[in-house]
């Protein structure tokens, strides 16, 4: 396994983080374990969850991934092995079901309360903001077109105050962003610059793959300069980058096929250039997860890379792409397949 640090601090995480969102709706508990017995066996010691998972988000199964990873660390004994990463959701039609949705201190304590019960554990070591309270573009909207009916008004201090006294009283200790864009990036640590007693944004989660480096047009200046680290989801943009999806007959239990609303990496163009990186893979012996994974591994502005396996055979293959190296043949037939067709998918 390789290593970086959570930026700003010593802590030492995998490049290789345990993604967890399909635990208890995709994997029961038992296959839970045995993916973090493995992963962590590997080297793997940063795992990311989220009050929300599993999703698709369901008023049933609310939280359910958290208490699958805390019955784990009551089980094995395994917490101070672990990096821990969690996020509160944020304000949206699909949870309603969960509190008074918002980062209003009282829910932000809420989450954090329910989250540490459920994870069984004293304190979570990143704690994350899911998405933006404001209309913005997020969850695969590309363009900015919301201005007009936002209502939100600008708290950041006030959700950065909240924060710093729950990382005074132990119970996280550091914070971070996720699906955030560059002016919200650059707004929260503007913040924290100004009054320096305020935590600052150490890491920011959001979607990259070889069908959408977006990433790269803002947000990586930022990243690199303001050393606010990516941590890349869906580097396999649902599976597609698999390639599992470009057969007659898509794999019954595969993500897209259950959930076939998950459609973001699946449109007309993005089918086509996932073609062509299936044939560039092949024409290289490589194989199509492990490049696309090895590409997103070694940017330099990627802190850690977030990978999901619903198998163990995905799951040791996922792992596995930290040991491949990219020719420079590669990394050009990669370069000219995205200037070809940037960005198919939002």
């Amino acid at each position: 396994m390789k290593y970086t640090r959570i930026p700003h601090t010593d802590i030492r995480i995998s490049k290789i983080c345990l993604g967890t969102m399909t635990w208890g709706r995709q994997n029961m508990e038992d296959e839970a374990h045995e993916q973090m017995d493995y992963a962590l066996d590997q080297g793997v010691n940063f795992f990311d969850t989220a009050e929300l998972y599993p999703i698709p988000a369901k008023k049933e199964l609310y939280a359910v991934t958290e208490e699958l990873i805390g019955n784990w660390f009551k089980k094995t004994g395994n917490r101070d092995r672990v990096v821990l990463a969690s996020k509160i959701a944020g304000r949206a039609e699909f949870t309603k079901f969960i509190r008074t949705t918002g980062f209003t201190r009282d829910s932000i304590i809420e989450a954090v309360e329910g989250s540490l019960k459920r994870l069984q554990t004293d304190y979570i070591d990143l704690y994350q903001l899911h998405w933006p309270e404001r209309n913005t573009n997020y969850f695969g909207q590309r363009g900015y077109n919301a201005h007009a009916i936002d209502v939100w008004e600008d708290n950041i201090h006030q959700v950065l105050e909240t924060l710093r006294d729950l990382v005074a009283e132990g119970k996280i200790r550091h914070v971070g962003l996720s699906n955030e864009t560059p002016w919200g990036t650059m707004r929260f640590l503007e913040e924290s610059k100004v009054h320096q007693s305020l935590p600052r944004m150490l890491t920011i989660q959001n979607p990259y793959n070889l069908l959408n480096r977006l990433f790269e047009v803002g947000l990586s200046e930022i990243s690199m300069r303001e050393k606010i680290g990516l941590l890349a989801y869906s580097p396999l943009g649902f599976g597609t980058l698999s390639g599992k999806y470009l057969t007659e007959i898509p794999p019954r239990k595969a993500r897209v096929t259950l959930f076939p609303n998950y459609s973001r990496y699946s449109g007309e163009t993005a089918v086509e250039a996932t073609k062509k990186y299936a044939e560039l893979a092949k024409e290289h012996g490589l194989s199509m997860a492990q490049m696309a994974l090895a590409f997103v591994n070694t940017r330099p502005f990627v802190t850690s890379n977030i990978i999901g396996a619903t198998s163990m055979e995905q799951l040791k293959e996922n792992i596995e792409s930290i040991e491949v190296n990219l020719s420079d043949e590669v990394l050009e037939g990669i370069e000219a397949i995205h200037k070809a067709i940037p960005n198919p998918a939002p």
